[in-house]
C-alpha cells in the first residue's frame, strides 16, 4: 500500500488503536491458544499469531486480556482478519465490568476526554 493509501486508511478510522503489553487467551470449544497482544481499540484487538493456529476468518471466540496481574478484560470477538504473523478480532460482546476496564484504558492513552466521548459515541 503506498504512504497516501495508509494515510487515507488511517484518516478513515473511527477508533484509534494503542500498542499494549500483555498477552491474550483464545477459547474456541475445548481449544486455548496463547498470543501476545499488539493492540487494542474499542472495537477489537490486534494478537500475534499463536502457535498451532488453525481458526477462520468470521468464526467466533472468547479472548481474555491479560495486561497485569489480576487484569483481565474478557470479550467475545470475530475473527475479522488474518494477516501473516497477526491475527485481528473484532468485540461482538463485552460485559461491563471488562468495558468499563477496556475503557479506562482508552482513556489513558487517548488523553482527551473530547476523543474518548466522539468513540463512544461511534460505537452506537
Amino acid at each position: 500500500m503506498s504512504d497516501s493509501g495508509l494515510a487515507s486508511s488511517e484518516a478513515q478510522r473511527r477508533f484509534h488503536r494503542f500498542p499494549v503489553e500483555g498477552n491474550v487467551h483464545v477459547y474456541s470449544g475445548t481449544q486455548m491458544w496463547t498470543a501476545n497482544l499488539l493492540d487494542v481499540s474499542l472495537r477489537g484487538v490486534l494478537v500475534a499469531e499463536p502457535a498451532q493456529w488453525h481458526g477462520t476468518a468470521g468464526n467466533r471466540y472468547r479472548l481474555d486480556l491479560r495486561l497485569a496481574p489480576g487484569l483481565v478484560i474478557s470479550m467475545s470477538v470475530d475473527l475479522a482478519r488474518v494477516e501473516p504473523g497477526q491475527l485481528g478480532f473484532a468485540c461482538r460482546r463485552i460485559d461491563l465490568d471488562s468495558f468499563a476496564r477496556l475503557k479506562r484504558l482508552v482513556e489513558l492513552n487517548l488523553g482527551n476526554v473530547e476523543m474518548l466521548n466522539r468513540e463512544l459515541s461511534a460505537l452506537g
